[in-house]
């Protein structure tokens, strides 16, 4: 009868590895996270009503413009910068701040309410990649939620303000950037609010916290001091309406006044701290 080598006995008697799982991709960390985000029935509601109170606040901007402009009346620089506002104003950006921002805060907060967020890191060991796909999936709706709102409300404006001679292209630098800051508007607050909820952890909170640090706190800061007038250009809202006057014709004077590139830098800067900030909450919290 034949015997096993000595040398194969060992070998024989070890379990067959195991098929290592194949590591969890990017790309199927978004997919998740859209699945996730447009399964809220609210949130259809919210975008498109919310889109139509724009569309429409805007509309009437540029219907009151048409009714009472008389032509010859004003320096063009200044009536530039009024059919600009007409397409988006401060009500529309206001509008778009609490809707971003409190979008921003329950995606994540909701999570923490349900006990999902215990499931999600769960299948999901890597929190980072969870809150970077999160911060995707967010950014990606709102910027597709700003540039479709401005741009049918620039269009529309636009065109009610062209047979006065006052209607812009969006070739034109000072239109382009005008309609840039408002799309990217909207993103940078739903960045905001996902931070904040990341760190509040409470839907009602995080939607609080929100509206105190991107409505409230610009109006309790003035340019009086120079400390506070860096602080005020610091700020999200601070910085739209620095990005949205395209002359300071008319504009109180400023000891201190915000510039363009600072404001394109405050929109960056909250942008990436927001979500820096989740990050490294939700990889050191205990959940």
């Amino acid at each position: 009868m034949s015997t096993i080598p000595a040398p194969l006995a060992p070998r024989l008697a070890e379990p067959a590895p195991r098929s290592a799982e194949p590591a969890t991709r990017f790309t199927d960390l978004l997919a998740a996270e859209w699945i996730k985000f447009r399964s809220l029935r609210s949130i259809p509601w919210v975008l498109g009503l919310s889109a139509v109170a724009i569309v429409a606040a805007n509309l009437k901007s540029a219907l009151y413009t048409r009714d009472h402009y008389t032509p010859g009346d004003g320096d063009p620089a200044t009536m530039v910068m009024e059919a600009l506002h007409d397409a988006f104003n401060l009500a529309s950006a206001d509008i778009l701040l609490l809707v971003g921002g409190g979008l921003g805060a329950i995606v994540i907060a909701g999570e923490y309410a349900t006990g999902l967020i215990r499931t999600t890191l769960a299948a999901v060991p890597d929190r980072r990649a969870v809150l970077v796909a999160k911060a995707g999936v967010l950014a990606a709706v709102m910027l597709g939620f700003g540039v479709l709102t401005v741009g049918v409300s620039f269009g529309l404006s636009q065109a009610i303000l062209s047979d006065l001679g006052i209607g812009q292209s969006l070739t034109d630098p000072a239109a382009f950037r005008y309609v840039a800051a408002a799309a990217l508007f909207g993103p940078v607050c739903a960045l905001v609010g996902l931070g904040l909820g990341t760190l509040i952890r409470h839907s009602a909170g995080a939607v609080v916290g929100t509206v105190v640090v991107l409505f409230f706190l610009p109006s309790l800061v003035t340019e009086r001091y120079r400390w506070t007038a860096d602080l005020l250009h610091a700020l999200p809202l601070a910085a739209w309406q620095r990005l949205a006057r395209t002359t300071l014709a008319g504009q109180r004077p400023s000891a201190y006044p915000a510039t363009v590139a600072g404001s394109w830098i405050t929109f960056a800067a909250w942008s990436l701290a927001s979500v820096a900030i989740a990050a490294l909450v939700i990889h050191r919290r205990d959940h």
